[in-house]
């Protein structure tokens, strides 16, 4: 009989063990007010205070709020708002998440200057870092974590919550530019070049501390390789930050023969990004077969290969323009960070002389208007008469013309110009056979008598 009571208090430590261990332990509340005083504002604020320790957040939330109503001047008014927004953060859910972002932007808004603003900013930043999916999905929640991981670094640099948003940044900007990489390898490998190009330099110029941006690199130099000699510089760029940035790379060395191909400068490695790479390499850890295997049943993203050292990027990602993209005056080059530059402004005036003697532009459209200045015409200052027309220089494209396909569409265009005369003779006869009169071929015109000249008669 002994043995068996004995197997059962065995037993039942090993599961009080087991609850303990998977997190069922209440978790007390992490900013208590000790102070012992039977103010009827503190006895309001140590209630709610027990109830969220007991997960009753919603008579938690309605006690605080009974506090902040009628004890307006209390001290403990900032220390109750805080904890509505920690009432909810702890029920999670998505509402609950939404409503705790909302109330620690009210508390940052309403107490800046108190320690705990801080506080709030990671909360925010934790919120969205914890919603986080995987780089082939949706990336709203990353974006989201990087700005406001970011906002904390700028705005509370000097918090003991720096250094661990620090970490989340580049956990998180290793995510985002898994994202981008992802979509650059697959027009890389649909033979896409100007979109790989474009989307693998985002890559490479905002995350630097992304764990393969040495494979991208390598990616986009081969991009620029297979577009052409006009891209040289480009791809020889591409390569030798391979180089000098990425020292350790497996790319290193076939970076350096092809610059020898090219004939360009093989640069030294740079001695910082050697030793990070170094320091990377061996704090690295690195996902076997079996963490591979399971992480597709994961929602969560795998960040353990993101950089443990380094600065994280603190501006955000502007899409670039790609290569193949004509070029308009004004506007940023092919690949340049930016918008197209053909800019709109507007501006109010009360003086309505410039609308009665300035010319509508609906009245001088663009194609009747004069020739446009980045082709001159003919005949013109800019080209004297009689030279030739400088045909202008083909963009980038993924497959080249040749004389083949030129006259292929020669014989499409006469195809489809034939088509179109048989469908307009055939709507015409049509028309003539509705309209209610007799289809009458026009009759030959009458002959006109010889006209006699006195020699005649």
């Amino acid at each position: 009989m002994y043995p068996r009571i004995l197997h059962h208090l065995i037993v039942a430590a090993a599961l009080a063990g087991l609850l303990s261990s998977c997190g069922i332990r209440r978790h007390k509340y992490a900013d208590p007010i000790t102070k012992n005083t039977e103010q009827p504002d503190k006895v309001l604020f140590d209630r709610a205070i027990h109830d969220i320790e007991h997960s009753r957040y919603e008579i938690a939330r309605l006690t605080l709020q009974t506090l902040i109503n009628t004890y307006d001047s209390s001290e403990f008014l900032a220390k109750a708002k805080l904890a509505i927004a920690d009432s909810w953060f702890r029920e999670g859910g998505t509402h609950g998440l939404a409503q705790a972002e909302a109330e620690y932007k009210d508390f940052e808004l309403f107490y800046p200057q108190m320690e705990e603003a801080a506080e709030a900013q990671e909360r925010v930043c934790d919120i969205h870092y914890k919603q986080m999916d995987k780089a082939d999905r949706d990336p709203i929640h990353a974006i989201r974590a990087e700005d406001e991981c970011r906002q904390l670094l700028l705005q509370y640099p000097n918090s003991k919550f720096a250094p661990e948003t620090q970490q989340k940044l580049r956990d998180v900007q290793e995510v985002l530019a898994l994202h981008e990489y992802t979509a650059g390898a697959f027009y890389h490998h649909k033979g896409a070049m100007p979109a790989a190009a474009n989307r693998l330099t985002g890559v490479v110029d905002q995350y630097p501390l992304f764990s393969m941006a040495d494979e991208a690199l390598w990616m986009l130099g081969d991009s620029y390789d297979r577009m052409g000699d006009r891209f040289e510089d480009k791809s020889a760029a591409a390569y030798t930050r391979i180089v000098r940035d990425y020292p350790l790379s497996p790319h290193a060395e076939a970076a350096k023969k092809k610059l020898l191909a090219m004939k360009q400068p093989v640069p030294a490695a740079d001695p910082v990004a050697l030793a990070r790479m170094k320091y990377e390499l061996a704090n690295r850890n690195a996902p076997n077969r079996i963490d591979r295997l399971l992480d597709a049943f994961k929602g969560r993203p795998d960040t353990r290969l993101a950089a443990k050292g380094g600065t994280p990027t603190m501006t955000a990602l502007r899409p670039g323009i790609p290569v193949s993209v004509p070029v308009q005056p004004g506007a940023a080059a092919p690949g340049a960070v930016g918008g197209v530059g053909s800019d709109v402004t507007a501006a109010v005036t009360n003086d309505t002389k410039e609308l009665d003697q300035r010319p509508d532009a609906r009245a001088n459209p663009p194609a009747a208007s004069a020739p446009s200045a980045a082709v001159p015409a003919a005949g013109s200052a800019a080209q004297p008469a009689g030279t030739p027309a400088v045909p202008q220089q083909p963009f980038a494209t993924n497959h080249p013309i040749t004389e083949k396909d030129r006259k292929l569409a020669a014989k499409k265009m006469q195809e489809k110009a034939k088509e179109a005369k048989k469908a307009a003779a055939k709507a015409a006869k049509h028309a003539r056979s509705h309209s209610g009169q007799p289809q009458t071929t026009p009759a030959a015109p009458a002959a006109q008598p010889a006209q006699t000249t006195p020699q005649d008669k």
